[in-house]
């Protein structure tokens, strides 16, 4: 594998390609996701294990998605078998994806415990447990201090995990190599992740603050959380869409072709 090194304007351009491989198969790629979410929240339901195991899973689904993207924008329509596509692509990066996923799910849970100390763990029985949070509890000091704790320390943890599934599935790398490579790839990009998170900032802010103009003018204002929904679901479908582009960008192989387009059954 070879680390590409992009421009910052490259984040943007992400942001444009993962819209439009959305437009592509608009129903295809909102559907796929919420297929996904509805995955996670089963197995979070699980007694006991629930929270942790959706946890270990995330990393394959993130995965299938990105897969998806990828057949999206070669003009085919992604079946939802492409959801599981890291359990069809040989027992050893099967294993490897796994052994991927427990690591983060114990990164995540490292995150939690730490925020624990700030708020009596709240925030993490509120994630692995889906306790409800009152309103009174989401204003204190220290919940907000223990929030403020838990982004910190999860931005370095997303880093790290950012290409590792795409590493393990597509090029067969083993699950720490691949975090390895994933966080020195995000910081030798940082202008161009940075530009690419600012744009999705502004894209979510944008519509949600166009959302509730239009609910006003309307008069439809208590209507607005009903059309935000569906609005946040195809915005986090375009999101996703936009992960495929920023791992075939950063990455190459030895022979010059991007990363991610090598032919695998299953992905």
């Amino acid at each position: 594998m070879k680390l590409n090194i992009v421009p910052a304007k490259t984040g943007a351009v992400w942001v444009r390609l993962g819209i439009r491989a959305f437009a592509r198969q608009p129903l295809a790629m909102t559907g796929l996701l919420f297929m996904m979410m509805t995955m996670m929240s089963l197995a979070s339901v699980i007694p006991v294990i629930g929270g942790a195991l959706a946890l270990v899973l995330l990393p394959a689904a993130t995965l299938g998605l990105m897969a998806a993207t990828r057949e999206a924008d070669a003009g085919k329509f992604p079946m939802p078998t492409v959801l599981v596509s890291a359990f069809r692509a040989g027992r050893q990066r099967l294993r490897a994806m796994l052994v991927l996923g427990a690591l983060y799910a114990a990164g995540f849970i490292a995150v939690l415990a730490i925020s624990a100390l700030f708020d009596g763990g709240q925030i993490a029985r509120v994630y692995l447990f889906g306790a409800e949070l009152t309103r009174e509890q989401m204003q204190a000091d220290d919940f907000q201090l223990a929030t403020w704790v838990a982004m910190g320390l999860y931005l370095p943890l997303s880093l790290t995990f950012w290409h590792a599934p795409a590493l393990v599935h597509w090029h067969g790398l083993a699950p720490l190599q691949s975090m390895f490579y994933s966080f020195v790839a995000c910081l030798r990009n940082f202008w161009s992740y940075t530009v690419f998170g600012v744009v999705w900032l502004a894209v979510f802010m944008g519509v949600g603050m166009l959302v509730s103009i239009v609910g006003m003018l309307l008069g439809l204002s208590q209507s607005v959380v009903v059309v935000m929904m569906p609005a946040a679901l195809v915005l986090a479908a375009m999101f996703f869409s936009s992960l495929y582009f920023t791992f075939r960008d950063t990455f190459s192989t030895e022979d010059g072709r991007p990363a991610g387009e090598e032919p695998l059954p299953g992905g």
